[in-house]
């Protein structure tokens, strides 16, 4: 480190400083002392030093530090360390330690890394080839990454050049030479597998859903043998597989069902066929989530109506509903639908005039199920106005109005196509109530009413869903038409049915109100990956609180449970478990809070898919072509030594760095330790002399 000096002010003014000092110390130090001359002289030279320096601080004189510092070129020793490559790797690791060990004698600082470590700092010795993926991309990022800035010049990748996760390495850009050193069989194995596994995450109870599953086999033709699929220990059905070539590949469908809701687990397998490479892949996890999850539509009507016959066109579209029509009749008992749990409830013309279903729209409004009103001919607008708390109508039951339908452009809670709402002015007008209408605080428009060409603020369809209860309202009958001619416009049925369509799933949407709530932040996991639970708990007004304890509860497949105990906080609002095997598991987490105990309960999945073995043959060509853009060299374990030597005769040469740091000299420690040792000193002897 070099050190220079640089005023701010003239040097001229040293001598001044120097000068202020004298002329303190001999003011301080003229008058006969009590002690020796030479000690009052000795103390005259540390007072006025000690000014001297102060004064020239006084200056803001810079100080400029020159480092250099030398950086050697550096190697990296990247390696893939994965499973397919456990077998040949290790013996590799010898070959790549005598390399090591010729470049660092040779001046290289050489490092290693592999796919399991972002640092640079690994021990050859100390490498485990039990990685589930292969990400080579991700390796040489973050090799680049560690040495961002510094020599780094070249790599030496040792891989089989199997790439399961990630983008492929060759077309990276990096800022020096990868050099591949191959190991593997670029041979394909005899073996037999399950390459693939396609089945549908969500599938309904009851429902039928297929399983698919891609058999390959390598150098077994002429055989045969079984795939079955297997829950709980269970064989549900089996198939045969003919090889009928060595090079052989085949698509199986099973069609399965379940009554049991939840996550259910599958095993496909095939049967293992003597002499094959490993029977690791013959095996494959399904995981399905069974729910019962369609939401319950009751379309409640006075009496048959054409309408009816539309709503339900438009609502079976949605195969996630499940509706139930029922129309109302002096000699019909509908107690049963009093029971039902419903999503959704369509009031079709009631309550009516007659007051026939009042005792059932009464009781249905007891509950907080979301409320569709469809007013027609024989409706009571009085009475619905009461209930639905949307739109306030007043005027005489039995007179009607015709009026078409206008978009409410600015009405935005949903996301429809406006321009195409246009069509509605086209179609034939529906039969209202006439008088007038008043639309309730917080109730939104999405249509208005159009009286012929006048168009006015009477709205047609509106909705409220800011209460405790989602209410809808459209203040006419005559849908049937909308869609016959609608598709005789435009021989499409699309612009009535989507609008309906959404307002109908608006309303039926659940919203979560729960105070307290855990759940994984993923349905589903990798074996070895923490498994990590998100907390949420609110008050009356829904804030965040903390400070509660959860008591978690983990379940296995076979009934073993674990219990878990964490404090929800604002520093650390998640928990996390490790070490959790495969399979599915059911957890329940439970907190006192103030309305008493509160619980919540879900499931996920561990998934353990052996990716290493389904493919277990070197892929050389890929290792060729990256060596090649990066201008390395591709080479054998056995013909490494080729490699170190051509290193090691072109070596680079180290870089120089230099870095400048230029401060006030005031800033500098030792000189603050300096002034106080002056001062002390002087202080400590003037004290033992026997004054101040």
């Amino acid at each position: 480190m070099r050190s220079e000096l640089f005023f701010t002010t003239s040097p001229w003014f040293i001598p001044l400083c120097l000068l202020v000092g004298a002329i303190y110390a001999y003011l301080l130090y003229k008058p006969e002392p009590s002690w020796s001359k030479r000690l009052n002289i000795f103390l005259a030279v540390l007072r006025g030093t000690l000014v001297s320096i102060i004064c020239f601080l006084l200056l803001s004189p810079l100080v400029r530090s020159t480092d250099n510092t030398v950086d050697k070129a550096k190697i990296v020793l990247a390696v893939d360390n994965s499973q397919s490559t456990a077998q040949l790797g290790q013996p590799a690791l010898s070959f790549l330690n005598e390399a090591r060990q010729r470049l660092a004698d040779q001046g290289y600082e050489v490092s290693v890394q592999t796919l399991d470590q972002a640092a640079a700092e690994v021990a050859l010795d100390s490498v485990k080839f039990n990685q589930k993926t292969t990400d080579l991309s991700g390796l040489l990022n973050n090799v680049r990454s560690n040495y961002e800035g510094r020599n780094l010049t070249d790599v030496i990748l040792l891989s089989d050049g199997i790439v399961n996760q990630g983008v492929s390495p060759a077309y990276g850009n990096y800022p020096f030479k990868v050099h591949t050193v191959a190991i593997g069989d670029t041979v394909p194995k005899r073996d037999v597998q399950i390459r693939n596994v396609t089945a549908n995450r969500v599938a309904y109870l009851g429902n039928q859903f297929p399983i698919q599953a891609d058999v390959v086999a390598n150098g077994f033709g002429g055989r045969s043998t079984t795939i079955s699929l297997r829950q709980g220990g269970r064989t549900i059905a089996t198939q045969n597989v003919v090889i009928d070539k060595n090079d052989y590949f085949k698509s199986v469908t099973f069609n399965t069902s379940s009554a049991q809701k939840g996550v259910q687990h599958y095993t496909v397998e095939v049967g293992g066929i003597a002499g094959e490479f490993t029977p690791r892949n013959n095996r494959r996890e399904v995981y399905i989530d069974i729910i019962d999850g369609r939401e319950k539509i009751l379309l409640l009507a006075l009496a048959p109506h054409p309408d009816i016959k539309a709503l339900r066109s438009i609502i079976e579209q949605n195969e996630n509903y499940e509706l139930d029509v029922r129309a109302l009749s002096a000699e019909t008992n509908l107690n049963d639908i009093l029971e039902k749990p419903y999503d959704l409830v369509i009031l079709h013309q009631l309550p009516d005039v007659g007051g026939v279903g009042n005792e059932y729209v009464r009781r249905l409004m007891q509950k907080n199920t979301p409320i569709f009103f469809i007013l027609g001919n024989q409706s009571a607008p009085a009475a619905t106005s009461t209930l639905s708390r949307t739109v306030q109508i007043a005027g005489n039951p039995g007179q009607i109005d015709k009026v078409t339908g206008r978009f409410n452009n600015s009405f935005q809670l949903l996301n429809l196509d406006a321009t195409g709402l246009d069509l509605l002015e086209r179609l034939p007008p529906l039969s209202v109530p006439f008088g007038e209408y008043r639309l309730a605080p917080g109730s939104e428009v999405v249509l208005y009413q159009r009286v012929g060409s006048v168009a006015t603020t009477k709205p047609l369809l509106a909705l409220n869903t800011a209460g405790d209860r989602k209410v809808a309202i459209l203040a006419g009958e005559g849908l049937w038409q909308w869609r016959q001619e609608e598709f005789s416009i435009t021989e499409k049925q699309v612009i009535v049915d989507e609008l309906f369509r959404k307002v109908i799933q608006l309303l039926s949407v659940k919203e979560d109100k729960r105070k307290f709530r855990v759940y994984p932040i993923s349905a589903e996991f990798d074996a070895g990956e923490t498994v990590t639970f998100q907390t949420e708990v609110y008050n009356d007004i829904y804030e965040k609180i903390y400070g509660q304890e959860v008591h978690l509860d983990i379940t296995d497949e076979s009934g073993k449970s674990q219990t878990y105990t964490y404090t929800h906080s604002a520093e650390n609002p998640r928990f996390e478990i490790s070490g959790l095997g495969e399979g599915v598991y059911r957890f329940k987490a439970t907190a006192n809070m103030r309305g008493g105990q509160q619980d919540v309960s879900g499931q996920f999945v561990v998934r353990d898919i052996e990716i290493e073995a389904l493919n277990t043959t070197a892929d050389f060509g890929l290792l060729r072509e990256l060596a090649q853009r990066t201008g390395g060299e591709f080479v054998q374990p056995n013909t490494l030594e080729s490699l170190v030597q051509m290193m090691t005769a072109n070596r680079p040469p180290d870089r120089l760095e230099s870095s400048e740091e230029m401060v006030e000299l005031v800033h500098l420690k030792w000189l603050f330790f300096l002034l106080l040792l002056l001062a002390a000193t002087e202080w400590g002897l003037r004290k033992y002399s026997g004054s101040y």
